[in-house]
């Protein structure tokens, strides 16, 4: 048996030793991949049909043997080779998904789905407004007109301000110089780029040397690859194209020369410059369509010019809120601020801004008061919070009715008077109009009022209107001056009796206002109102003067210092300067700001240690970058309590209610009215305090609790549903794919993309 299995076992030993010592079979080597990149923009939110992509060579793979596709479409000519890298830009996407691919011999395959938006919109704002009215001169409906460019230049002669018009067929004698922050000295000659993104304008400024080519992947020397953005004041609507702001001050000080705008300084020392009309608040007060429109711009930026190391924007009122909130709820779009006559969102200022007109009603009508109540003016200042009335007056008039008004005259819309051509609410004769007044703009974030409240117009127009994101149930006016015995228990039972609230067409009614649970909520959660929670990552400078009686006194650049605060425990990612002049500090600041924060976010990017970029941003704040207070014309570094004790920090309504100095709660948890609670040195009689119980048969306002909704903000939200319609309050966008977005910031400021 043994002698008969040995010659078997000869045979199979040798076949079983490969398996017994595996270690010795080395495997096939593993290829390479290509890697695929869109730099303009994240993959997903393209728009506009194209894209600046990259392809990365692997060591091994020949450049010249990669083929690119774009779906079933080649590409592989329109890519200019670098070294190891292949650059272009993709055009003729269709909307939807397309895959980007690029293959090689010996090269696994690389890929990228890039999803195209329309140029005209949306992105990720969601379903757009009706009754929009184009330009002359559109190729459709969604406003789309080929761009134009012209040149502008910088005169010598310091007559002519600004930029003037520049002929490069017939040049002007006296065109001044300037050399860049990269030592590059050129004409100062300016392209100005013209267009339409998201049906309104944009516009792009740059040094450029007529008749010079000038392509992303090789942009003319004078550029250094950063960005400004300016922005424009107030709150309104719009339903037609406006004009994209470049003042610095557009919206406080508009047509007054102050100084030398700070976007032509920008120019000089190599910026490009961007700035949109939908980021301007005065015309689109809405921060999704902010968001968007900056986003759009920059992506066409960089796929046209190049690629950006960061964004700094500028701006005042509206401006400053802007700038906080898309940084705040959409992260990344900016790495510095540089905010002025100052506000930190819209709807907690809108919430003192209702007070102020209701208490205007009860105060500047004498037939309302009481027999025997009587109120002084300076009494009527310290329920409001202000050293003067006028504070209140000028808020009222010039921000908060025609914000909130349906029926005023908002560009795009025409009146009742006008027959069949008919497109503007009128409560009675075109209850399906368009509405003028900004909640029902940002009705796709706040969301209609449910059916359960609406009003008779709201049934004969079939629809509930925007929801109401503010309360002033349980709100005790006056508090504050009752105990320390400015005002009466009379007059403090009279005015909260009296008071009242608004209808969701801003009218008066007896009733407070009881908000919508909802929209409140979703106001927090868009970003509409600012809690800070997404800003320690952004470095900022503001910089403000006294307040004249327009409403910007210096206690909103404090709310945003609390709200700060509240969130990362510090506000060293922020500095505030405060000067003579009204509103803005010094008309020179603007400029100075702009140097100081282009250093800043300099040092900040050659920062290559592992801290997060959050400790990056306070740890190289340069040191020349303090709070500052300028007195008398002499400049002196301060700290947050000096500039308090020099400037106008006034209250607000609510503070005097009892608020927080945050004046973040626009709608309040509530508590058992206690006499303890009013602490009046002047005794209430039985009537007067069954009277005030009347009033608030729920209770009063508890401040030390967060008020119904109250949260943080999510951070890029879309509004549109998966199968179509829309979204009201958002859904989360996914993280940002993988290798996208890479050239819309430098790599130092890169984690911003991922929050």
């Amino acid at each position: 048996m043994r002698a008969r299995s040995l010659p078997l076992l000869a045979l199979v030993l040798p076949l079983l030793v490969p398996l017994a010592h595996p270690a010795e079979a080395a495997p096939a080597p593993r290829r390479p991949r290509l890697q695929v990149e869109v730099l303009s923009n994240r993959a997903d939110l393209i728009s506009g049909g194209d894209a600046l992509v990259r392809v990365r060579v692997p060591r091994g793979v020949r450049p010249q043997d990669v083929t690119v596709r774009a779906g079933r479409r080649e590409v592989t000519q329109r890519f200019a080779r670098k070294g190891r890298t292949l650059t272009a830009l993709v055009t003729g996407l269709r909307l939807g998904r397309t895959d980007l691919t690029a293959t090689a011999p010996k090269a696994r395959t690389g890929r990228i789905v890039v999803t195209n938006h329309p140029n005209g919109g949306p992105v990720f704002s969601g379903p757009q407004t009706r009754h929009y009215r184009c330009q002359e001169g559109a190729r459709d409906a969604r406003c789309n007109q080929p761009a134009t460019y012209d040149y502008l230049y910088r005169s010598t002669d310091p007559s002519k301000q600004g930029l003037q018009p520049y002929d490069p067929a017939s040049p002007p004698s006296d065109v001044a110089t300037t050399t860049t922050d990269r030592g590059v000295e050129v004409p100062f000659v300016v392209r100005r780029e013209r267009g339409f993104q998201d049906r309104d304008r944009y516009t792009i400024l740059t040094l450029f040397r007529p008749g010079t080519p000038w392509r992303a992947r090789r942009p003319q020397p004078q550029w250094n690859h950063k960005l400004l953005v300016t922005h424009g004041g107030g709150c309104g609507a719009s339903y037609t194209p406006g004009d994209p702001p470049l003042a610095d001050y557009s919206g406080t000080f508009d047509d007054v020369p102050v100084a030398t705008p700070s976007h032509v300084t920008a120019l000089g020392k190599g910026f490009a410059v961007i700035s949109t009309a939908l980021d301007n608040t005065g015309h689109n007060c809405n921060v999704a369509l902010n968001a968007e429109s900056v986003m759009m711009a920059k992506e066409r930026l960089v796929e046209r010019y190049g690629t950006l190391r960061y964004t700094i924007g500028t701006g005042c009122s509206g401006g400053s809120i802007a700038q906080h909130t898309v940084a705040n709820a959409y992260p990344g779009i900016y790495q510095g601020l540089i905010t002025t006559c100052s506000y930190p969102d819209t709807f907690t200022a809108g919430a003192q801004f209702a007070d102020y007109h209701l208490l205007r009603l009860y105060f500047e009508d004498p037939s309302r008061w009481a027999p025997g109540v009587v109120w002084l003016p300076t009494q009527m200042a310290q329920v409001e919070g202000h050293l003067s009335h006028v504070n209140a007056v000028v808020a009222d008039e010039g921000l908060f009715k025609a914000a909130l008004n349906p029926e005023h005259d908002c560009p795009g819309t025409l009146p009742t008077q006008a027959g069949d051509a008919t497109t503007r609410y009128d409560d009675q004769t075109n209850p399906g109009g368009v509405r003028c007044s900004v909640l029902d703009l940002l009705v796709n974030q706040l969301g209609p009022r449910p059916r359960s409240v609406w009003g008779a117009e709201e049934t004969r127009a079939g629809h509930g209107f925007g929801g109401l994101p503010f309360s002033n149930t349980g709100v005790l006016y006056g508090l504050s001056a009752l105990r320390s015995g400015l005002i009466t228990p009379a007059q403090l039972v009279d005015l909260n009796e009296k008071v009242g609230g608004l209808d969701v067409d801003s009218r008066p009614i007896p009733q407070r206002i009881a908000g919508d649970p909802a929209s409140i909520a979703r106001a927090y959660r868009t970003g509409l109102i600012n809690e800070a929670n997404h800003l320690d990552e952004v470095a900022i400078i503001n910089h403000g003067g006294p307040d004249p009686g327009l409403a910007h006194d210096y206690a909103h650049a404090f709310w945003t210092e609390e709200r700060l605060r509240a969130d990362q425990g510090h506000t060293d990612n922020r500095v505030m300067w405060f000067g003579p002049a009204p509103l803005i500090g010094d008309p020179r600041w603007a400029n100075e700001a702009l140097a100081k924060m282009d250093s800043w976010l300099a040092a900040v990017e050659k920062d290559r240690s592992r801290k997060p970029l959050a400790a990056k941003v306070v740890a190289d704040r340069p040191a020349d970058v303090t709070d500052r207070c300028v007195v008398d014309q002499l400049a002196q570094a301060c700290d947050v309590k000096e500039l308090q004790a020099l400037q106008t920090r006034l209250s607000t309504p609510r503070q005097e209610a009892g608020g927080p100095l945050a004046n973040d709660v626009v709608s309040c948890a509530l508590q058992p009215l206690t006499r303890e609670l009013v602490a009046s040195p002047l005794p209430f009689t039985a009537a007067e305090w069954a009277r005030l119980q009347q009033v608030f048969p729920a209770g009063v306002c508890d401040w030390t609790r967060p008020g119904p909704g109250q949260g943080p903000a999510e951070t890029w939200l879309r509004y549109d549903a998966r199968g179509g319609g829309v979204v009201y309050g958002g859904r989360n966008l996914p993280a940002v794919p993988a290798r996208s977005a890479t050239g819309v910031v430098g790599p130092s400021f890169r984690p911003m993309l991922r929050r």
